[in-house]
């Protein structure tokens, strides 16, 4: 993989290079409607796809920071975005070329004021990974293996001007209409700045592994705030796949039981008890040790779930709820889903377009025990997501509706349901973690 000597750093060199990659875009489309004629209308919209998908990403993964991280929360939409989206926005989990060996050591120093090699005993200048906002590296101290995170120069003073020339086209692809979507912006601005910041990145880390290390099968590493700053973090080095090498594998059934309920339990622990949650939970982020334990990773983006939110958020998901339409509506307008300035059609339309999203989504939560290896449940959710985004009658409503907290809440919902699928994780105890 071709390793990045230096990365666009200041607005006009990372605005020439979005708008370079828009006029690819452009071009593919001349090609699509071109194909339109030789081939069939599937067959040319899956062509322009893929076209689109590659250039989008590999102007992405050079820039890096807060469009590279946009892509990987996109690429969690499997429900929303095309395939081709998909497969290749996912590389930003774990996937991204590194920074050559000199700008590693020039980058650190910055940072840290000294050299690897002035604080590790042994520093592998070879990244062993690299990702949307910084890349890991092994490194040994004190007969210790070591984790080191370097994030990418400038990815912190890009991020204001970098979503200022993403939102168009979010807006555009979301069908995102007034006010809400600054709303929605400066939440993802301000939980992005937040992830740029390793100082507390490393606090966050800790208090979850003080609240959660009791959840069985489950293991986090140890950090260090004397070997870490702003921009760097040394953790313990902790060995195993990623989850999504483990889920290929063909693991047994038991096994991938056992590592789903922890996964489970350690989401709705965090969620009910700690009113906080791991809000990027994207294979990436987690390894399955030798003896099939579920090691958690990167606690830099988290989400604080006041109760205002939490307390609507989940009696929607209530049978009772459901089945009562006026506490139903109520609720919905606490959520601020419905608003008193909606038209009777708008009202009708989002009541029953919630109500059955709900309905489908919430299953887990009226029984004991789910099985998350159906493709029924998934299924339903998918031809859902399809249905709706081919409604002409909800392209002419305001589709940014709901607390700007729904962004994180829901990715967190829908990358878990993910995991929990990929997993094939069968007889989960919903509320096991009020047993912990």
């Amino acid at each position: 993989m071709k390793k990045a000597s230096s990365i666009p750093i200041t607005k006009i060199q990372r605005a020439s290079k979005l708008f370079s990659t828009g006029a690819k875009v452009g071009v593919n489309y001349l090609k699509y409607y071109g194909d339109k004629i030789t081939k069939t209308e599937e067959d040319a919209r899956e062509k322009l796809n893929k076209n689109n998908a590659e250039d989008i990403y590999d102007s992405l993964k050079d820039l890096k920071g807060s469009p590279l991280k946009v892509a990987q929360m996109l690429s969690m939409e499997k429900s929303i975005l095309p395939r081709a989206y998909v497969e290749k926005f996912s590389l930003a989990q774990f996937s991204v070329p590194p920074l050559s060996e000199a700008l590693v050591l020039k980058t650190f120093k910055k940072s840290f004021g000294k050299f690897p090699s002035e604080i590790y005993e042994k520093f592998d200048v070879k990244a062993y990974n690299a990702a949307s906002i910084g890349q890991v590296h092994k490194a040994e101290r004190e007969g210790k293996k070591l984790a080191v995170k370097i994030q990418y120069p400038g990815v912190s003073d890009s991020i204001k001007s970098d979503l200022a020339l993403l939102k168009p086209f979010v807006i555009r692809m979301f069908k995102m209409k007034g006010k809400t979507s600054d709303e929605y912006f400066f939440e993802v601005q301000d939980k992005l700045l937040e992830e740029t910041d390793y100082i507390l990145e490393v606090k966050q880390s800790q208090e979850i592994v003080d609240a959660c290390s009791h959840i069985p099968n489950i293991a986090f590493p140890n950090y260090y705030p004397e070997l870490s700053s702003k921009q760097i973090i040394t953790m313990d080095w902790m060995k195993g796949i990623h989850l999504s090498e483990y889920t290929n594998s063909n693991p047994a059934q038991e096994t991938s039981n056992k590592i789903g309920q922890a996964l489970w339990d350690f989401f709705m622990f965090q969620i009910h008890n700690l009113k906080k949650v791991h809000a990027d939970p994207h294979p990436g982020n987690f390894l399955i040790s030798e003896d099939h334990t579920l090691i958690a990773l990167d606690f830099g983006c988290m989400k604080t779930i006041p109760l205002s939110f939490y307390t609507p958020y989940f009696e929607l998901a209530r049978v009772d709820t459901l089945a009562d339409k006026k506490l139903f509506e109520e609720k919905m307008f606490e959520l601020e889903i419905l608003s008193n300035d909606d038209s009777k059609e708008e009202y009708k339309f989002f009541s029953g377009m919630f109500h059955e999203m709900l309905s489908i989504f919430t299953q887990p939560f009226h029984v004991e025990t789910f099985d998350f290896s159906d493709p029924k449940f998934f299924g339903s959710i998918a031809e859902f997501s399809e249905r709706y985004a081919k409604n002409t009658e909800l392209r002419s409503y305001n589709a940014s509706r709901g607390s700007k907290h729904f962004i994180y809440m829901n990715r967190t919902f829908f990358g878990l349901y993910n995991l929990m699928f990929d997993l094939k994780a069968k007889d989960i105890k919903i509320n096991n973690f009020m047993n912990l």
